[in-house]
């Protein structure tokens, strides 16, 4: 018999690395049934009911449906008599002509007992939905209701968060019948929660239809209206880019200043500021350190909001203190942070920040 003995270090990794696997598969793991046409009528024989979606990866509305698809699993994946379904219907053409597919999405429900489809034509918001399967099915979906970072504006509020002076806001106008502003729901609520730490940006919606007379103010007369209200210009401007989370989020971006990323992370720039990157650039060079310590303190000094400047004088001091290791030993401590997963949004900013501001040292 051979009998082999791990270090504790071995086996803490070999942990750790298990648990790693279990954490990505549980957080990649979908409730909807992908289904192929080896796959298909295994799934949809009548055993139970079945609802399938038939999209398109390059389709704009599917994969504006996509997150609500996964939200409708997710409410009925406690009732084994419910199937939630898609099918790659530009992959598999000849399953999509089957039942008559012609554009994308196209929705069918296959009624428990049968295999004859009937089509599906109602509204594509979760709550249509799960309305739609409990009617069919009698069995009723679990909704999750989440946190939204999205303000809900009324006549009450509107001017006291939308015409704070020290605020950058957009507000879309919508109303609840609207098929366009129930198609944008999804993709606002991620805008809102990429900039939910972000103090000084809010994203903001109004049920124009509720509450008439604050739109009729800024010539809202289709839905959705969406309009920017910077700090400088509080009358409105028209906001007429693309809907995608990425066209929302480089718009921000570009009239703020601000360096997000869709889904909330931050860019590489976050942090930086150009004049203190080049004074960090010059820093390897052992005597002019004391000068290029005085000039980045005078600009510091000169900038109101100096939290990220005082951290390159706070690096520059340690370089000098602990020598040019700092900067590597400094930047391996903070991914070893940032990779232990249970750091709270605002402190997770800040040290992205500071990895930034530590690359322009290296």
């Amino acid at each position: 018999f051979f009998f082999f003995f791990l270090s504790p270090e071995n086996m803490a990794c070999k942990t750790m690395l298990l648990l790693l696997g279990l954490a990505v598969a549980l957080a990649t793991a979908s409730n909807v049934l992908d289904l192929t046409p080896d796959s298909f009528d295994q799934n949809v024989n009548g055993d139970k009911a079945m609802f399938v979606e038939f999209f398109a990866p390059w389709c704009g509305h599917c994969k504006s449906l996509a997150p609500v698809w996964e939200e409708l699993a997710d409410a009925f994946s406690h009732v084994p008599q419910v199937g939630i379904a898609k099918v790659d219907a530009d992959a598999h053409r000849d399953l999509g002509s089957r039942f008559g597919v012609s554009g994308f999405p196209t929705l069918k429900f296959f009624p428990k007992g049968s295999t004859t489809p009937e089509d599906y034509s109602g509204g594509r918001t979760l709550d249509d939905l799960v309305k739609f399967v409990n009617t069919k099915t009698g069995y009723t979906g679990r909704i999750k209701k989440t946190a939204s970072s999205v303000v809900d504006l009324n006549e009450s509020n509107f001017d006291k968060i939308v015409m704070d002076g020290s605020k950058d806001v957009l507000v879309e106008f919508f109303a609840p019948w609207c098929g366009h502003c129930k198609s944008l729901a999804p993709v606002y609520e991620k805008v809102g929660n990429t900039y939910k730490n972000e103090k000084d940006i809010i994203i903001a919606k109004m049920d124009a239809d509720a509450h008439k007379v604050t739109p009729g103010k800024y010539g809202v007369t289709g839905f959705p209206t969406l309009k920017w209200f910077p700090k400088n210009n509080k009358k409105g401007e028209d906001y007429s880019s693309g809907r995608t989370e990425d066209d929302f989020v480089k718009f921000i971006n570009e009239k703020t200043g601000a360096q997000r990323k869709a889904g909330g992370g931050l860019t590489d720039q976050a942090g930086r500021i150009a004049d203190l990157d080049a004074l960090a650039k010059l820093f390897s060079d052992e005597s002019k350190r004391d000068d290029l310590l005085d000039q980045a303190t005078a600009a510091a000094d000169k900038i109101v909001d100096a939290v990220d400047a005082k951290y390159y004088i706070s690096v520059m001091k340690k370089i000098m203190e602990k020598g040019n290791d700092y900067v590597a030993t400094e930047l391996d401590r903070l991914e070893r942070m940032l990779a232990g997963g249970s750091i709270k949004a605002e402190r997770l900013d800040q040290f992205m920040k500071r990895k930034n501001i530590l690359r322009a040292f290296a």
